[in-house]
């Protein structure tokens, strides 16, 4: 343990320490938190919001903010279905290009109000969170589909084991969330264009003057994390197998809350998906916790809400701290 805490960040340390103790602590106070079978299912449900955090961290490096994903996940899953029922079912191969198309187109839009409007990106977000939630909540009545293609409502058991207390069982969404985790990781620590997002979130100026293309990076931030969110939709249907159109209503304080739990600065250029993974499970243990213990749901809302102001804060104060840090420096050299 000792050397695995020294390979990773400060914050992902603590992070790590933090679960561990939160995790004796819960063991103690309930028999049934420390078994498979409950692993297992924080695990399985956890996957959408993992699909979430990775594309809502590939954003927060850019430097911008999205709260639209989860509604716009809810979107693409009633589309989807409803495509896949018209053209006789279809399969997995088109099921997930649909997904990832839409929610990609999704993202698009996020992305073009953003950069060709000069618009704040926690403005336009908001705008477009009540645009989908509305456009869908008007043309479905509200009303949930039950009838999927045969393929999407099966699940698929990756592996199971039975235990005293019951089946242990891990799911497709685990695999598929391991496979976005993974390219998540590739584009932003083994390709050119993470590093472009990086520069870009760090210092959109300075990455504009070194050529980088500051549109195609909006695009790529908001485009990527909506074909997160679009295939992490089409497992939440595969996990719930139904689509309910506010099922996910609500994700995105929890997915924020946890990847700038994580370690990833609101002001842009700084963040890593270990953090993000780590938040994330420290938010959903913590989900968890309280309602074995039969806390009422409303203080886990609570702690999200505190999460997320601790963390505005914190970048609040790096951010004049940098504008004050440039500011001395020119001065500096102007007096030189």
């Amino acid at each position: 343990m000792p050397e695995i805490l020294r390979a990773v960040g400060a914050t992902e340390r603590w992070l790590i320490v933090v679960i561990v103790v939160i995790c004796l602590g819960l063991s103690l106070a309930t028999d049934t938190f420390l078994t498979l079978v409950n692993l297992f299912d924080l695990l399985n449900y956890s996957a959408v919001n993992l699909i979430f955090a990775a594309g809502l961290l590939v954003v927060l490096i850019a430097g911008g903010i999205d709260i639209s994903f989860a509604v716009a996940a809810s979107v693409v899953q009633y589309l989807v279905v409803t495509i896949l029922m018209q053209i006789g079912g279809g399969n997995w191969a088109i099921g997930l290009l649909l997904a990832g198309l839409i929610g990609f187109s999704l993202g698009a839009i996020n992305a073009a109000l953003i950069h060709h409007f000069r618009l704040v990106s926690i403005v336009v977000t908001i705008a477009t969170f009540n645009l989908f939630f509305g456009l869908l909540m008007f043309f479905t009545g509200g009303v949930s589909i039950y009838a999927l293609p045969g393929w999407l409502s099966r699940r698929i058991i990756l592996f199971e084991h039975e235990t005293r207390s019951g089946w242990a069982e891990i799911t497709l969404p685990v695999l598929v969330m391991v496979v976005m985790l993974a390219a998540t990781w590739f584009m932003l620590r083994r390709l050119n264009l993470g590093r472009q997002l990086f520069a870009m979130g760090d210092n959109p100026e300075g990455a504009r003057r070194l050529g980088i293309n500051i549109g195609a990076m909006h695009y790529l931030a908001y485009g990527w994390l909506g074909l997160c969110a679009g295939i992490a939709g089409l497992m939440q249907v595969n996990y719930a197998r139904e689509v309910v159109p506010n099922a996910l209503y609500g994700r995105e304080l929890e997915v924020l809350a946890a990847v700038v739990l994580g370690g990833a600065r609101l002001g842009g250029g700084r963040g890593t998906l270990l953090g993000a993974v780590l938040g994330l499970a420290l938010v959903s243990i913590t989900q968890n916790g309280l309602n074995l213990l039969g806390v009422s749901p409303f203080a886990f809302r609570m702690i999200v809400g505190l999460i997320i102001l601790i963390a505005i804060s914190m970048s609040s104060e790096t951010l004049r701290g940098l504008t004050e840090g440039l500011r001395r420096r020119r001065i500096r050299e102007a007096q030189s």
